[in-house]
């Protein structure tokens, strides 16, 4: 038997039924599929544990990103890049660009609520996903339940950090990624950069270009793929 009749559970959580998806996350996946589902007037909740859209490229990105591929390659559905950007749009620009989309398509996250479990309940044919408040300083749970889940959290929503022998001895400074923002404060520092990725290469250079004096270090050799210019 399925009892979905209670708006808060003995628990005090709150219990929302939702007409259509709930989606994980609003970030550019998260908004893409909201605005085609908004354009089919499909109903749907957005879930955002932080407190912004696309956090990811908000608060875990570095000053001088830049998209790494041309802009007509990475617009969102129904929406184009203005003309007026260039061919690979600045972080600043990409940000400004999503904050835009979901305004034309009018999304409306639900901020700063934290996924702890989603589970599909084979007796009601149903998806409960628990969420917990990620500002209120009392612990605020709310369960949605719907028929569809839909996972847009990001393949690089979460920052791993390998395990180097000998790290816990070093005294230096050790920043990931996610939380370098410009190289101004390693002028003249010798700095270490583990990683020949995207990431680590235009870290390298900013590096760089601020007097710093990067290394890179990487587990396996570097190929380089060169094409012949056509004549």
């Amino acid at each position: 038997m399925c009892n979905l009749s209670g708006q808060n559970n003995f628990f005090g959580r709150r219990c929302v039924w939702v007409n259509g998806p709930v989606i994980v996350g609003a970030g550019p996946s998260g908004l893409a599929v909201s605005a085609c589902l908004r354009e089919q007037d499909v109903p749907f909740v957005v879930i955002e544990r932080s407190d912004c859209i696309a956090s990811l490229w908000q608060k875990r990105t570095y000053n001088r990103l830049k998209l790494h591929l041309p802009k007509k390659f990475c617009q969102l559905p129904r929406l184009p890049f203005p003309e007026e950007y260039p061919e690979y749009p600045t972080k600043k620009q990409f940000i400004a660009y999503l904050e835009n989309y979901a305004q034309k398509f009018d999304i409306k996250p639900h901020f700063n609520e934290c996924v702890q479990s989603a589970k599909y309940d084979e007796a009601c044919q149903l998806w409960r996903v628990v969420t917990v408040s990620t500002t209120e300083s009392t612990r605020s749970e709310t369960e949605y339940i719907c028929q569809m889940l839909v996972v847009a959290t990001g393949e690089n929503a979460e920052g791993v950090v390998p395990e180097i022998d000998g790290l816990q001895d070093f005294s230096g400074e050790v920043v990931h990624a996610k939380d370098y923002k410009s190289g101004e404060n390693y002028t003249g520092k010798k700095v270490l950069v583990v990683g020949c990725g995207n990431s680590g290469m235009e870290l390298s250079l900013d590096l760089s270009n601020h007097n710093a004096k990067p290394s890179i270090v990487v587990r396996s050799s570097v190929i380089l793929k060169l094409t012949p210019s056509k004549r």
